[in-house]
């Protein structure tokens, strides 16, 4: 993955916490790149945000860095906390680099965002605090990433239907996240006049991909 001009190497740091040849480095390297590209897709469609694109794809490659410390072993991770802790322990590895907006990143992709209520009524292992992507940069990582496992290494790109669905299963809440996110990057902003910029949204049916 070539670097960014002044910039960070995202790559050099996903090898110091995993040495180059091995499995999840590998991993988290082509999901992030799938990631980055998706999301610059976005952003070229969605030309009324304004948004980092080199922290986006940054981003993309550094926000799934804390998954080694989780019982993953289909991503060649030996941890031993569940997968939901993979957002704040990847927080945790970047604060501690100096990267805290990175961080952020890292802890708000989960999911659709997890909510201080959510985690205390199911139990989560997470810090009890309101867990949502804010900024455009979060809001786009989140919403790119749910567009490919990790676990087929990204061979298939998921349908809308597909996503709310796989997040409906956990709580219905993620899935309406989620679609909101959707709105968010399809849909044109109404101008002062209540006018809508472009006729319509993106279509949200079973075989939608951005």
């Amino acid at each position: 993955m070539k670097r960014l001009k002044n910039s960070i190497d995202p790559e050099a740091i996903i090898t110091r916490f995993y040495p180059a040849g091995s499995y999840t480095r590998d991993l988290l390297l082509r999901h992030g790149e799938l990631v980055g590209r998706k999301a610059l897709e976005i952003l070229e469609r969605a030309d009324w945000l304004i948004a980092d694109h080199e922290f986006v794809v940054q981003s993309a490659v550094l926000h799934d860095i804390g998954i080694g410390r989780t019982r993953s072993p289909e991503l060649g991770c030996t941890g031993i906390l569940p997968y939901v802790c993979h957002g704040v322990e990847g927080r945790a590895i970047l604060d501690r680099l100096g990267l805290e907006r990175y961080g952020l990143v890292c802890e708000r992709h989960v999911g659709a965002g997890i909510s201080a209520r959510q985690t205390v009524q199911r139990k989560l292992p997470l810090p009890v605090r309101d867990m949502f992507p804010l900024s455009v940069e979060e809001r786009l990582i989140c919403y790119a990433d749910k567009f490919f496992s990790k676990t087929d290494n990204g061979r298939h790109e998921k349908t809308i239907d597909e996503i709310t669905a796989g997040l409906a299963r956990y709580e219905a809440e993620y899935a309406d996240r989620f679609l909101a996110l959707h709105r968010l990057f399809t849909c044109r902003p109404v101008n002062a006049a209540g006018l809508p910029y472009s006729i319509q949204c993106t279509a949200m049916h079973g075989k939608t991909r951005l």
